[in-house]
Parts: C-alpha cells; sequence; structure tokens
C-alpha cells in the first residue's frame, strides 16, 4: 500500500523553529523526486522544497531559502523538512509528496500536477 504520512505540525511562536517528518511506504523515497507543499488559509497551494537524492539536487521556494531544509533518511524511508525563523507568513497545512524522480528539475519541481503520492497533510501555526 502506497502511502505517504507526515507529522510534526505544531504551534510555535515566531522565530522558532520546527522539523516536520513524512513517512513513506510502499515505495522508496530515494528514487523518487520528493517534495514538501503547503497551503495557507484562502490560498492555493504552493512548493516549498524538493529532492532527488541520487542527483543530489534540492531545490526551495525563495520564500524559505535560508530558513528551511529538506532531507532523507534513506534508512528509514523518510523525507523530513527542518524549519527555521517562522513567521506568520508560514502558517499553513504542510504536504510531503512524491513524484517521478524526472520531475526533480528548475522547470517542474514545484508543479503539483508532477506528483501522484500525497499525504494528508500537517498543520503548522505560528504566534
Amino acid at each position: 500500500h502506497v502511502q505517504l504520512v507526515e507529522s510534526g505540525g505544531d504551534s510555535v511562536q515566531a522565530g522558532g523553529s520546527l522539523k516536520l517528518s513524512c513517512a513513506a511506504s510502499g515505495f522508496t523515497v530515494s528514487t523518487h523526486c520528493m517534495g514538501w507543499f503547503r497551503q495557507a488559509p484562502g490560498k492555493e497551494r504552493e512548493g516549498v522544497a524538493a529532492m532527488y537524492v541520487l542527483a543530489g539536487t534540492k531545490f526551495y521556494a525563495d520564500s524559505v531559502k535560508g530558513r528551511f531544509t529538506i532531507s532523507q533518511d534513506n534508512a528509514r524511508n523518510t523525507l523530513s523538512l527542518q524549519m527555521s525563523s517562522l513567521s506568520s507568513e508560514d502558517v499553513a497545512t504542510y504536504y510531503c509528496a512524491a513524484a517521478d524522480w524526472r520531475a526533480c528539475t528548475s522547470a517542474v519541481w514545484d508543479s503539483q500536477a508532477q506528483y501522484n503520492i500525497w499525504g494528508q497533510g500537517t498543520q503548522v501555526t505560528v504566534s
């Protein structure tokens, strides 16, 4: 059964840090383009970060560069997103997603249409 399950969402103070995790089952994260997306209230879902570990490529939205770090633990088949210097602009439901490895290019890494496996989301609140 192919599945992604996010965890780690919480309410934090502005300026604080939080780490999100995503556990994959039924497939191997290291052979896929793995991404994080978020959807703020009243806004469309947007790409936050993505990576393809076998090519060593990582992509970040401009709004999170220098503050967020995407990583994988291949032994545990998990994806993570370390977030720091959080602000009200980061309040959203965060989703992890998986795509064919070829989606991890600068042109389409943040295109939702490329991703065919999605988690249920985890909520991040900043006060």
